[in-house]
């Protein structure tokens, strides 16, 4: 097999495509430079007459999602799913080259959909995330015996993965480095954000359980002349649990394009995450983003984050509110010079996204040959 000549890649995610902007997002793009992608969503349960609704989002990239009626059964669900995906692929001609999975519980209404390559881009331990199906663990194992070629989204996870396929890889996710380099240039303030008093601590990203709000809320409460910025969507918490404060303020979900502008209002970016199950394998992206946006960045010792950049000293590490207040003053007192700024961007240059999706490009057409 030839990659250069796939026709179509075929996803399956169980992010939305228009949700927050990560890494399915990122490699698809690159994907459909030179190829036809089909982002298949999870299902909307809106209506009374099963569709299958096609969005082009990119060229060659179209996100297509089922919309189901409210109220079916869970074999129901499934059994609508896969009528729905057979019609679509014979209506539209989809012959996939590549499976590309970033959710196993798809195998539910896929498994008898065949293509030369199937992967699995494991880019989270999704079995730890709160509401995770009990049924996960068992569709795991079942994507890792048909699946080629696994990728996973940091090292973590590959030591947590390597052993349970002959074919894994570590991938940890990217930088769009221009896009957020760009923060260091802008002039003026987002408007969400003008009227809020300075130092100011940023965090991007989605806000859910693998945020330490205890650690939040005692950090706010010990520096009150600094100001605490939260921008994403709030997501399997309930909103009344974020800690409140003068000094916390959440702004909500903000488009991808707005980032650089948001971040470039901020004296510091943070990573306040708890260290419990959900976040064991993670290896966020928002720290590549944060320091290409120039921002001295304080994190959680989340294991992949302490490797990367903190034992190269670009990312102070804290565990603690205390912790957290000394280095906090620290990066204040002492802002990044340039030549500090020229060694992370040389850095960050090894961690772009177009050299991530050429490295899974060069894996895939290996493991084409090697199963020739």
């Amino acid at each position: 097999m030839q990659i250069n000549s796939l026709r179509d890649l075929l996803v399956f995610s169980h992010l939305r495509w228009d949700w927050v902007y990560q890494r399915p997002q990122h490699l698809m793009v690159r994907a459909a430079r030179d190829r036809r992608v089909y982002f298949h969503e999870e299902p909307i349960f809106d209506g009374e007459v099963p569709t299958m609704c096609v969005t082009q989002v990119e060229r060659n990239l179209q996100v297509v999602t089922p919309h189901l009626p409210i109220g079916l059964s869970h074999g129901a669900t499934i059994d609508l799913q896969h009528l729905l995906l057979n019609e679509w692929m014979v209506n539209y001609g989809i012959h996939p080259d590549i499976l590309w999975y970033y959710t196993p519980v798809a195998l539910e209404f896929t498994s008898h959909i065949r293509a030369p390559t199937i992967v699995y881009d494991c880019m989270d331990e999704l079995s730890a995330f709160s509401g995770a199906p009990p049924t996960l663990r068992a569709f795991e194992r079942e994507l890792f015996s048909r699946a080629d070629v696994v990728f996973t989204g940091g090292i973590s996870l590959y030591e947590a993965k390597r052993t349970l396929h002959n074919n894994v890889h570590a991938m940890p996710s990217c930088v769009d480095l221009d896009h957020f380099r760009s923060a260091r240039g802008v002039v003026g303030e987002h408007p969400l954000q003008r009227h809020l008093p300075r130092p100011r601590v940023g965090f991007c990203g989605v806000l859910d359980e693998r945020l330490d709000l205890p650690l939040i809320e005692q950090t706010a409460a010990m520096n009150p002349s600094l100001t605490f910025v939260f921008v994403g969507p709030v997501c399997k918490i309930e909103e009344s649990s974020l800690p409140k404060a003068e000094n916390i303020h959440y702004l909500g979900p903000c488009a991808y394009a707005d980032l650089p502008q948001l971040l470039a209002g901020w004296d510091i970016g943070w990573l306040p995450f708890a260290l419990n199950d959900a976040t064991r394998f993670i290896s966020p992206t928002k720290t590549p983003e944060y320091l290409a946006a120039g921002l001295p960045v304080v994190s959680s010792p989340i294991k992949d984050v302490v490797r990367t950049w903190g034992d190269d000293g670009f990312v102070r590490i804290a565990a603690t509110s205390s912790e957290f207040t000394e280095v906090l003053k620290a990066q204040l007192a002492t802002p990044a010079s340039q030549s500090r700024l020229a060694q992370i961007d040389r850095t960050l240059a090894l961690h772009s996204w177009d050299a991530l999706w050429s490295r899974m490009v060069e894996r895939m057409r290996l493991t084409a040959i090697n199963a020739a």
